[in-house]
């Protein structure tokens, strides 16, 4: 009795009934983030429907088996939180430049290779964790929850902005429906039920859209019952080195994103990461990342939509995740059931969006409320880490004119501020640190 007093929330392990509920609903919350890049890459290449859905399956099986290695751990791997992986956006102009020229077979070599590069200097990368104190870590979580919020917006709105019916009053209304929905389950259940409250903000969201006539079914009766994704499935990769170089390019920004997914994580769970728990949870990316073209797949990170929902209900457990990676390896298999999930209109998505988003930019103020900003430059690291950081919320084409190089990196906001935090941080509080300690000790000498 005294061990299970003495476990960490996030290491509690809960009823299956809660497993799979809370589980569900991460899923729920991150499906349409997850099938996007398929998507995108499949149109951009031409890719026939039978090969779209075909990537779309292999990408929920292997992002499944990339969550259980997050937050089950898996060898030398693993951060163990309530981490979820998902295939990142920011690969996604490169890949398609490398799939116009030497087709998707080039994209999976990069991607191979790319992974393998990340997991190799995983332990070198993890050593900068010593420049994430509280002022950078609330920086970057704050950027990450307003960096997130267009996408809600978007969401509720209907999906991309100019495609016909976006922004209509039905769609706009269907998401502040489904938001204020999650606000009264999230206020006026208790317990296990207002810890749902956005699977069942979503569920009577569908609903609602259902009686409307604006949800899609018809992919649940042509989708397949079942399939299995398989290695090497479109032939074998082609290894292109200026390719391999620009997605190990991808890989660092990934790695800093996921840097600060994972402090962010532990600093919502109560569990401070350290060194070692940073390097676990890099090599997990990198090892997904690799598996990820084997499969038929692309890179993978910390999928920062997810944290937001750990933040707005407050369920710690890296288990609960490690059910949603269970899940998401079973539609990855059964087609139709990932059909069911994928029917849910987008409106409903953006309504819960706003509401975990703008959760994790609120987890991000509360800690930067905890640190002391007299007599020293805190607040200008994080006035101007979230001034820039979020330059290509406010102009997404502000960058344009540079070269592609750069724009890959300054394009991600999350990526800038977090550097421009360590960096600031690093002029603020590091220089000048020990020389300051040495004259101290010398005057107390003296």
């Amino acid at each position: 009795m005294q061990q299970e007093k003495n476990v960490h929330p996030v290491d509690e392990i809960l009823p299956l009934g809660k497993l799979c509920a809370y589980g569900m609903q991460h899923v729920m919350a991150m499906y349409a983030g997850c099938v996007a890049v398929p998507l995108i890459i499949a149109n951009a290449l031409g890719l026939s429907k039978d090969q779209l859905i075909y990537l779309i399956n292999a990408d929920l099986f292997t992002v499944g088996i990339a969550t259980l290695i997050q937050s089950f751990g898996f060898l030398n791997m693993g951060s163990k939180l309530p981490v979820v992986q998902g295939v990142s956006f920011a690969a996604v102009t490169p890949m398609i430049l490398i799939g116009k020229n030497f087709g998707i077979q080039g994209i999976f070599g990069s991607v191979i290779v790319a992974g393998l590069i990340a997991y190799l200097i995983s332990p070198y990368f993890g050593r900068l964790i010593r420049f994430f104190p509280r002022v950078v870590t609330g920086t970057i979580i704050t950027i990450i929850g307003i960096s997130l919020l267009p996408v809600a917006v978007r969401w509720a709105g209907g999906g991309v902005p100019g495609t016909p019916g976006f922004g209509s009053v039905q769609n706009i209304g269907l998401a502040l429906t489904v938001l204020v929905l999650v606000t009264i389950f999230y206020r006026y259940l208790k317990g296990f039920w207002s810890n749902i409250s956005v699977l069942l903000g979503l569920i009577v969201g569908t609903v609602i859209a259902v009686a409307l006539g604006i949800t899609d079914f018809s992919r649940v009766a042509s989708a397949a019952w079942f399939g299995v994704a398989t290695p090497f499935a479109f032939g074998m990769p082609i290894f292109d080195l200026p390719s391999i170089l620009s997605l190990t390019l991808v890989m660092l920004v990934i790695m800093t994103e996921t840097t600060g997914d994972i402090i962010a994580v532990g600093e919502i769970v109560g569990k401070p990461v350290k060194q070692q728990d940073l390097v676990r949870g890099l090599r997990a990316d990198g090892f997904s990342t690799l598996l990820g073209g084997i499969m038929n797949t692309f890179p993978y990170s910390a999928f920062a939509q997810n944290v937001g929902l750990v933040s707005l209900t407050g369920v710690r457990s890296r288990f609960v995740i490690v059910s949603a990676g269970v899940i998401l390896m079973l539609l990855g298999l059964f087609p139709k059931a990932a059909a069911v999930v994928a029917a849910i209109p987008t409106p409903v998505l953006g309504g819960a969006g706003i509401a975990m988003f703008g959760m994790v930019a609120a987890s991000g103020i509360r800690s930067l409320a905890q640190v002391n900003f007299e007599g020293n430059g805190n607040a200008m690291i994080v006035a101007i880490s979230l001034g820039v950081g979020l330059i290509p919320l406010a102009v997404p084409t502000f960058y344009q004119h540079f070269p592609s190089w750069a724009q890959l990196i300054l394009h991600s906001g999350i990526t800038v501020g977090s550097l421009l935090a360590v960096l600031l941080n690093f002029c603020f509080n590091e220089i000048g640190k020990k020389t300051v300690v040495a004259e101290q000790g010398q005057t107390e000498n003296h």
